[in-house]
This record gives C-alpha cells, sequence and structure tokens, in this order.
C-alpha cells in the first residue's frame, strides 16, 4: 500500500498521535476505485466529502492539492483502490475539538482485491443480528465510526456467506455491511431510505438516476420477496444475490440491464457483463 498523510498544506511522515480521526472516529471518508489512471466517480466522491464535512464542521484540505497528490498516486499505480480520509485536526485531551487545528487528510492506495472469490449466479448473503442505530445527525454520510459494521461482519466466518444484511433499531432494512441493497419488484427497484441511519453509497447515487429508483422504508420480508436483489458500492459496483437464507434467485432481465448500463457508466465494471 502507497500512502501520504497532510496536516493542513504540510506532509507529514507518520500518523500524529493526538489525531482525534484515530481516537474518537471525528471524520470522514471516501474509498474510490482507480481504472487505468483514473477515478471514474471522482467528482461525486469529493461531493460527498464536502457534505460529510460540513455535517461535522471540519474544515476541507485543497481540492486541486488533494487531486494533485491523487494524480501522483495513480501515475505510480494506475489501477486499485484509492481511500481518503479527512479528520480533525490536533486538540487537547477530551472531546471539545479545538477550533483552528488544521484538518488532517490521507491519501492510499493499495491494490484492488475481490473480498471472497465470485460465485455462480451471485453473493449469498445473510441477516445480521446487530441492528444499526437510529441518528439523523449522521446519516447519509461516510463518517469514521464504523463500529456497528465491524461487529456485523463479525458476526460470522463460513467462507459460504458473502455478506450480511442490516436492519435498524426499529428493524426496518438498511443496507449490507459494505454496500447499498436494491430490490426489484412489481416492475421497478427500490431501495431503503437512508435518512436516519447507513450510508448514501456513490455508487447508490449513480443507481438512483440510472435505473429510476424508488427510495421507500423495506421490511425483511419485502427483500426476500423480491424478484432481483443486488448489493452494490464504489469499489465493486453491481454485485447480484443469489441466495439469502431459503430464498434463492435466479439472473432476471432487469439485474442484467442494470450491470449493462453500470459498465457504459464506469468501465471498471465491464466485466460483470459475463455471464455467471
Amino acid at each position: 500500500m502507497t500512502d501520504r498523510i497532510f496536516v493542513g498544506d504540510a506532509r507529514v511522515a507518520n500518523l500524529p498521535a493526538d489525531n482525534r480521526g484515530l481516537a474518537y472516529g471525528d471524520g470522514v471518508f471516501e474509498t474510490m476505485r482507480a481504472h487505468r489512471g483514473a477515478v471514474q466517480w471522482r467528482n461525486a466522491h469529493w461531493a460527498r466529502l464536502v457534505q460529510g464535512a460540513d455535517r461535522l464542521r471540519l474544515p476541507l484540505p485543497d481540492r486541486l492539492r488533494v487531486d494533485t497528490e491523487l494524480d501522483a498516486l495513480l501515475r505510480a499505480q494506475p489501477d486499485g483502490v484509492v481511500k481518503l480520509v479527512l479528520a480533525r485536526g490536533a486538540g487537547p485531551r477530551g472531546y471539545a475539538p479545538a477550533p483552528d487545528a488544521a484538518p488532517l487528510w490521507l491519501l492510499s492506495l493499495q491494490p484492488f482485491t475481490l473480498q471472497a472469490p465470485p460465485r455462480p449466479g451471485g453473493l449469498v448473503v445473510r441477516w445480521c443480528d446487530t441492528r444499526l442505530s437510529l441518528q439523523p445527525l449522521l446519516a447519509g454520510i461516510k463518517h469514521c465510526n464504523r463500529l456497528e459494521q465491524v461487529l456485523a461482519r463479525g458476526e460470522w466466518q463460513d467462507a459460504a456467506i458473502d455478506e450480511g444484511l442490516m436492519l435498524d433499531s426499529d428493524g426496518n432494512v438498511v443496507c449490507a455491511t459494505a454496500a447499498n441493497l436494491f430490490v426489484f419488484h412489481a416492475g421497478h427497484w427500490s431501495t431503503p431510505a437512508v435518512d436516519r441511519c447507513g450510508v448514501a453509497g456513490v455508487c447508490r447515487g449513480w443507481a438512483l438516476q440510472a435505473l429510476d429508483v424508488r427510495v421507500s422504508r423495506l421490511s425483511p420480508a419485502q427483500v426476500e420477496a423480491a424478484d432481483a436483489v443486488f448489493l452494490c458500492n464504489a469499489v465493486r459496483g453491481i454485485l447480484p444475490v443469489a441466495r439469502l437464507g431459503a430464498r434463492s434467485w435466479g439472473r432476471h432481465p432487469a439485474l442484467d440491464d442494470a450491470l449493462r448500463r453500470l459498465a457504459d457508466a464506469h468501465p471498471a465494471f465491464s466485466d460483470r457483463l459475463e455471464t455467471p
């Protein structure tokens, strides 16, 4: 992995020990797919970073400087996964933030590897016991506190399970541990609302427009009754779901259409057009 760490405009050799992102999760981050020297959804990722920074009242680094440093990483390694972390700068001990601290930001680039080998037909997923708490102030943004997802992902070690679906504390379906969820039923796609918890993913944002998706509250029963299901994120694209517990799905024409549309929009995901 290649990384670069900055405090304000100054590059530093190591992560400062008084970094509030490490101590409190006081920051936001973006995880982006690099393909042939480009980040296709770079502007969408930056827009979400800006939204998250505004919500947490974090100062932003200079966009031109971030782009310059990112382009330098991509010249050395044109394909992989880019992570941009923005954290509040150093401050005294305690939760009160220092008002004038320069922001800490970190860029890293590592090779792209599948978290699990591809399966014929799609992913095998399960329901998670860990629930997402409701906090509208943090809903939608990709803040650095991901402990609920860590706990949910720690629920299974079975290599036969690829992902887990998470509910909120009211019992509504929200997402997978590391992806957004889409279901096809009665001729249209739907995805859970993320206004009370969950992350408004960049690939989700693309799908909302490209697939004319409805946003609504979804129950576990509605997911299990769907005609097709997929997960998506900005690194792995659209991931068809083949099985959830006793429920299984074959490839649906609406899913193949979604894969074709994504391949047209993002060249890194053209391999998903291959027949499983």
